[in-house]
């Protein structure tokens, strides 16, 4: 298929669009490219799929010189009219929509950054695939949606009203506007609910690139919750191989579906939302015990209270899922830590 993945110079879209042309797709590739974090590392991730930062000029196709089948443009989602006529060009059967504005803590002090990515970047988006129509829109969504809901594992049949920061808000919206899109349009779209995804290549704002780059340094670590948090760490090969199953099977609406009863995962129209996690949610001091380990070297460890904007705890229900499309996660987590310590020190050469 010909296929567009927003977000392929960031974590997941990376890894995405390296499986997608490893099995034979057509990727056409779209990044900002923003500094939210360190952008030579988005420039590693690009040239790993042959794509050369001294070839990136705004608005315009770079060819991978790695793989025939792609393509990347650096651009902005909320550039409506350069993405409108990067879809009427290219025609596609499916988009995977992952680029966003991440991170909760950021959305504390940085909101305008999620309004025009995650909201005004997503309507341009659906615009798109409304007037270019697409067999499937696939979507990032968040595990931080089900912000005070307390029933443990968390299941998209729960009802998520009740967000506990901006960037959680602007993932619930994204829900609510794929399904007037595909009400009123019938575009299939399926929301994906991700479960704090780690590996090789990930964002250096994340807990286990934070905590590596601080042991090796000599530095303390901060742990927040004073360690009681639990996090459904998802490795990054079982996300992917998650996505893939969702992209290749677009939803249909569900007959039983009731609006008296109304199941919050599905509709009438052709709409869907998974969570896509590990399902089996693990300590964070286990976790820093199994960093440890991988690195050879304690962590001095500075313990702090919980944060704005965080949750105690995330364990994602994947029944569906499982049952819809075979997802069967097979990472443990520390197999997954031990494969991403192995990435850091050959890329940061330490």
């Amino acid at each position: 298929m010909k296929i567009l993945v927003t977000g392929t110079a960031g974590f997941i879209g990376f890894h995405l669009a390296k499986r997608l042309l490893e099995r034979g797709d057509e990727v056409i590739g779209i990044d900002s490219i923003n500094d939210y974090y360190d952008i030579n590392l988005k420039y590693g991730r690009l040239a790993e799929t042959g794509i050369q930062p001294e070839q990136l000029r705004y608005g315009m196709p770079v060819q991978s010189s790695a793989y025939a089948k792609h393509a990347f443009i650096q651009l902005k989602l909320e550039d409506r009219d350069a993405l409108l006529a990067v879809f009427r060009e290219h025609r596609f059967d499916c988009v995977c929509h992952l680029a966003a504005q991440a991170g909760v803590r950021y959305s504390l002090t940085n909101p305008h950054a999620y309004i025009d990515s995650n909201i005004t970047g997503f309507i341009n988006i659906l615009e798109a695939c409304r007037h270019n129509p697409v067999r499937h829109l696939s979507y990032a969504s968040s595990s931080s949606v089900y912000g005070l809901n307390q029933d443990l594992p968390f299941s998209t049949h729960h009802n998520v009203d009740h967000p506990v920061s901006l960037y959680a808000a602007s993932k619930k919206a994204n829900e609510l506007m794929a399904h007037t899109y595909s009400h009123l349009y019938g575009i299939p779209t399926t929301g994906l609910r991700f479960f704090t995804v780690y590996g090789p290549w990930g964002r250096p704002d994340m807990a286990l690139f934070l905590f590596t780059k601080a042991i090796l340094e000599g530095s303390a670590i901060d742990v927040f919750n004073n360690g009681r948090m639990q996090r459904d760490f998802t490795y990054i090969d079982d996300i992917v191989e998650g996505v893939i199953h969702i992209i290749d099977r677009p939803p249909q609406g569900n007959p039983s579906w009731d609006s008296r009863r109304p199941d919050p995962s599905s509709s009438k129209a052709p709409y869907k939302i998974y969570n896509i996690g590990n399902s089996s949610p693990v300590r964070l001091l286990d976790f820093i015990d199994a960093l440890e380990d991988a690195l050879g070297k304690k962590a001095q460890k500075t313990m702090l209270p919980l944060q704005p904007g965080d949750v105690e705890a995330t364990w994602a229900d994947v029944r569906d899922l499982m049952a819809d499309t075979g997802y069967q996660p097979a990472t443990p987590v520390q197999e997954g830590i031990r494969r991403f310590v192995a990435w850091y020190r050959e890329y940061y050469k330490v």
